[in-house]
């Protein structure tokens, strides 16, 4: 029973322990990013490969429309993964929204102001929502192709969505960032 209740303890205290020092070094990981340039940088990079999965996810699907296909295991991970890429790209995103100039220059100048400007007015309004409605679109067509009877109707289902979030990610890419840096 002693030795039950010291390795009780000592599990306890372990676990503590590293629960403190995980807050610790997310607090400081935080700090330095509201420092430091490199989620902008992070959100850009993983931009390449969110548009690449929902390509793939949608050519897939719209391929396995086209030819009447059997809906496999791969062709669930490839929407799969355009849904987690988003996501993650979404988090990124939410992160380096709050620690762009754009959103100190929205906060100083205020909406209306910024809705005068067009290059704020992309990268503080219309970029971020039109991702979000993408993302949302992502989300409901991976949702809703769960729900089909027939491997016809799962494509049919990926391939709109995804197609609409394609768009609506194509659309409001800040495409001179994208090939100036």
């Amino acid at each position: 029973m002693t030795g039950g209740f010291f390795m009780f303890n000592f599990y306890h205290f372990a676990i503590q322990q590293a629960l403190f020092y995980s807050v610790e070094i997310l607090l400081t990981f935080i700090t330095k990013i509201k420092n430091n340039i490199m989620i902008k940088h992070l959100h850009s990079v993983w931009a390449y490969l969110v548009l690449l999965a929902i390509i793939i996810a949608f050519t897939n699907a719209l391929l396995g429309l086209i030819a009447n296909k059997e809906f496999k295991t791969k062709d669930l991970r490839l929407a799969l993964f355009a849904l987690i890429f988003a996501h993650i790209q979404l988090l990124l995103g939410f992160m380096a929204y709050y620690v762009s100039p754009f959103y100190a220059t929205l906060r100083e100048i205020g909406m209306g102001a910024s809705m005068k400007e067009a290059a704020v007015r992309l990268i503080v309004v219309e970029h971020p929502l039109m991702m979000i409605l993408a993302i949302i679109l992502i989300t409901v067509g991976f949702s809703k192709h769960k729900k089909k009877a027939s491997d016809k109707e799962k494509f049919k289902t990926i391939a709109l969505f995804y197609g609409l979030a394609l768009l609506f990610v194509l659309s409001k890419i800040p495409w001179h960032q994208w090939f100036t840096k």
